[in-house]
């Protein structure tokens, strides 16, 4: 440090002419150079110095605030989503609702329709076994009818002689006579 100062000290004692020659003081030399150096940057290279950092400074304040504008959309459209999931959530549980009061009165429905159904068809089958038993009956009373007209001319036909046929017809027709009287 003392060599410093020194060579700071000795730039006054220098002969003001006559002598040329190297200072082999390395650090007085150096720092003279450097001193000039820097102030000839300082002096020169100030402005462009202080425009890259206003560049800079401005580059950094514009991402910041293109930051905190892109912060401010995503919250609005954070906003915008989670009020647009509670609408949808409502609309859903009001569907779910909705759904499941309509499956169950559907099911009601389905269930009185079947019981309908089934009483009709209950219906119709007593309706059809009634017809059925009615043409059963129908059809032996005709074959008895027939069995017993048959037996019953095979009898006459046997029995009945010329007068006897005769006799049973006039007296048919007597009855048939007076029948007409009774209806005229």
């Amino acid at each position: 440090m003392q060599n410093v100062t020194d060579s700071f000290v000795s730039l006054g004692h220098w002969p003001s002419a006559g002598s040329f020659g190297f200072n082999t003081d390395i650090l007085a030399t150096n720092l003279i150079n450097l001193s000039v150096v820097l102030g000839v940057l300082i002096f020169f290279g100030k402005g462009v110095l202080s425009d890259l950092l206003d560049n800079r400074k401005q580059k950094i304040f514009n991402t910041i605030r293109n930051s905190e504008e892109l912060r401010e959309g995503a919250i609005e459209q954070l906003e915008k989503a989670r009020a647009c999931l509670s609408k949808v959530e409502m609309e859903a549980d009001r569907f779910r609702v909705n759904g499941y009061s309509e499956i169950e009165r559907e099911k009601l429905n389905l269930i009185n329709s079947t019981y309908k159904t089934l009483e009709q068809l209950e219906n119709y089958k007593n309706e059809t076994i009634n017809f059925e038993q009615q043409r059963a009956i129908n059809q032996v009373r005709q074959r008895v009818f027939q069995q017993a007209l048959q037996g019953a001319l095979g009898t006459l036909n046997s029995c009945l002689n010329n007068e006897l046929h005769l006799r049973t017809i006039s007296a048919n027709i007597s009855m048939f006579g007076a029948m007409k009287e009774i209806t005229d």
